[in-house]
């Protein structure tokens, strides 16, 4: 996915949804932090979005512009309209959020994950696509070891996850001792 087709399924949501505003949790909230990101971070065809003001209506925008489509037919790409408690993320997630509002939005705001919240949720989803998504964070220096596990110790998981979530971090920075940040 390009920025630009970000853009199109937030104009296209926040009309759906009639909310001015709308947030992306999914990897593609990559774009709003770094809308050239590596080509490595944008395979997914899809957003994973909710409308900040009427997050009840996730459901209408699925049906209208997700997966299987008119939408996703003609444009290659489409919105999975999801809840909140979708993603495991970090207390204070929503001060972070990363504004795309531009003219290409047509007055309706994407509000997207900074990169660090967006990695913490795929640590602790854990499937292999979240797993390679974070590896390639942490190779294209888009996210810091530091700064990943002072927002792990931010989120509320078992002590099992943590564990497990800060294992993944280690992985992802070999030669890193731990609190160290990338320079």
């Amino acid at each position: 996915m390009k920025r630009s087709e970000l853009e199109h399924i937030i104009r296209a949501a926040g009309a759906i949804a009639n909310d001015r505003e709308v947030i992306v949790i999914g990897s593609q909230s990559v774009l709003g932090q770094f809308p050239d990101a590596p080509t490595a971070l944008l395979v997914s065809a899809e957003a994973d979005v909710f409308p900040k003001n009427h997050p009840e209506l996730a459901d209408l925008i699925d049906g209208s512009i997700g997966e299987g489509s008119s939408f996703h037919e003609l444009y290659g790409y489409y919105a999975q309209g999801v809840g909140e408690d979708t993603a495991v993320l970090p207390r204070g997630w929503r001060d972070r959020l990363i504004r795309i509002s531009n003219p290409n939005t047509v007055g309706i705001t994407g509000l997207c994950l900074e990169i660090h919240d967006l990695a913490i949720s795929k640590y602790v989803a854990g499937r292999e696509k979240d797993l390679e998504f974070t590896r390639e964070l942490a190779k294209h220096r888009l996210t810091a070891q530091a700064t990943l596990l002072e927002r792990l110790s931010q989120t509320k998981v078992s002590s099992e996850m943590r564990i497990l979530v800060r294992g993944r971090i280690d992985r992802d920075f070999p030669g890193m001792t731990r609190g160290a940040s990338k320079k």
